[in-house]
């Protein structure tokens, strides 16, 4: 025998049916894999890239915010009432703040709240 393959050739039209059918699930699913494959390469590179560009926009801002801020507060003089009175509003606003959570926390816990806790009597 020789070493040629051997082709048979099928009258049978439902058997050339089944295999075109065949060959296509067949190129379906290699599409399908191709597919996965990129995409889960892209993922992590749209997930990088939207890191970065998060990462970027909160540093500008804060940096925008942040250092005009202590520009102007450095530059305005220490010993003056306007200063004076930047300290004391904002130990006020601290005091407040101080005295919301002591009530939340003894609305949200009152049989742990000792008497006194939260509150600040120190001048």
């Amino acid at each position: 025998m020789s070493n040629e393959a051997v082709i048979t050739v099928s009258n049978d039209p439902l058997r050339s049916v089944a295999d075109a059918l065949d060959t296509a699930v067949q190129a379906a699913k290699g599409g399908v894999g191709d597919v996965r494959a990129t995409a889960s390469g892209a993922l992590p590179a749209l997930g990088s890239f939207l890191s970065g560009v998060t990462f970027k926009t909160c540093y500008a801002v804060s940096y925008g915010v942040v250092f005009p801020t202590v520009l102007v507060a450095r530059a305005i003089p220490q010993e003056n009432a306007a200063v004076h009175g930047f300290i004391d509003g904002a130990r006020a606003a601290i005091d407040l703040v101080n005295e919301m959570k002591a009530k939340s926390l003894s609305v949200e816990h009152p049989a742990t709240s000792l008497p006194g806790h939260g509150t600040d009597t120190t001048p």
